[in-house]
């Protein structure tokens, strides 16, 4: 049993911990007391997130606010306090450690039926609308340039400079089909530089599974993995929840004909965000199928300057997943190319 969890006010004595979930950054477990209570307990990735104060901060700051804007208290996560105040721990091997009370619930992985999407939605659209008046600015970048996509281009040149795994010339059909789109892969950037679109307090890993539903209802409860809540955009937090959700196959399938985008999906999800979230501009909502491409296409360099750096961010199953992760998601990309003005169409259709 991890010894990080008698730190935390916890009721009851722990009886029991075991991994959960199967998140690719910190290593998570759940813990049961003799009280009958139930906790998350999470060791934060120091090699990702280097300032975890300034990151339970952020997330601090957020919980508290949206509590203000719920009646439910399974509508937002309750992180505990360790013995001396504080929001997390930090052991004398110096890693970091933070614990929050488990909601009874369930995760999906992929939608089982276009409603589960739309819930998923109606939680981020639900996020993004109880956050519309939160100073975003006042976060910390826990992440510096997280979704700067322009400086994610930039980091993938220097990689294929050093080409530190020598790795590079076997991914030339890759590389050439980012630096073909680079031009496109900045435009959400320039526009947020520009102050042409609003900076938004934002989740910034909006997958399907990141959302919490009622195993009764199937009614989306909460958002789940705070971690990476800072200033950006709302058309990235949609962009890379359709990437994740409404895509045919998994995010590293190595069945690329089964990759595509199911428009039935997206219709799902852009209705459900667009009727929980009213604050979004119509300059954001008419960028909202860019946004899903921009959010898809910057994951493929970041899989791919991964896998040339030497697999050392995304937790990998063999030497080859990041590549067969970009290669997933280049296809998706290409799909999404196809049906654009489609993508267009239904966001037309859902915001009336």
């Amino acid at each position: 049993m991890e010894k990080a969890i008698y730190e935390f006010k916890i009721e009851g004595e722990p009886v029991g911990c075991k991994p959960f979930g199967h998140g690719h950054i910190n290593r998570t477990f759940v813990v049961n007391t003799d009280a009958k209570k139930k906790y998350i307990l999470q060791q934060i990735n120091t090699y990702v997130f280097k300032n975890p104060a300034e990151l339970m901060e952020n997330v601090i700051a957020v919980t508290k606010h949206i509590k203000k804007k719920t009646d439910d208290p399974r509508g937002v996560l309750n992180f505990l306090k360790t013995k001396d105040g504080k929001f997390y721990y930090e052991d004398k091997d110096g890693q970091c450690w933070r614990c929050y009370e488990m909601v009874d619930g369930f995760c999906l992985e992929a939608p089982e039926t276009d409603e589960d999407f739309y819930e998923s939605a109606i939680a981020f659209g639900r996020f993004q609308q109880q956050l519309a008046d939160f100073p975003a600015d006042e976060l910390h970048e826990t992440i510096p340039n997280f979704h700067n996509t322009p400086d994610r281009y930039r980091t993938l040149k220097e990689t294929i400079k050093k080409d530190p795994c020598g790795l590079v010339e076997s991914v030339q059909e890759e590389i050439d089909f980012v630096m073909e789109r680079e031009q496109d892969a900045g435009i959400i950037q320039k526009l947020l530089d520009d102050n042409e679109l609003p900076l938004r307090v934002t989740h910034n890993d909006t997958k399907l599974n990141n959302v919490l539903l009622d195993a009764k209802t199937r009614k989306a409860l909460c958002v789940l993995d705070l971690d990476t809540v800072m200033p950006g955009t709302s058309l990235m937090d949609f962009g890379d929840s359709i990437r994740f959700g409404a895509a045919t196959a998994p995010e590293d399938t190595k069945e690329l004909d089964k990759m595509t985008m199911d428009l039935h999906l997206f219709e799902a999800y852009t209705k459900g965000f667009l009727e929980a979230c009213r604050s979004l501009t119509d300059r954001e909502i008419d960028l909202l199928p860019l946004g899903a491409k921009i959010a898809t296409l910057e994951l493929v360099v970041r899989f791919l300057t991964d896998y040339l750096d030497g697999s050392k961010y995304f937790k990998i199953d063999y030497p080859e997943h990041n590549l067969v992760r970009t290669r997933a998601q280049l296809k998706l990309v290409k799909d999404m190319e196809d049906k654009f003005e489609k993508m267009q169409e239904i966001v037309k259709k859902c915001r009336k």
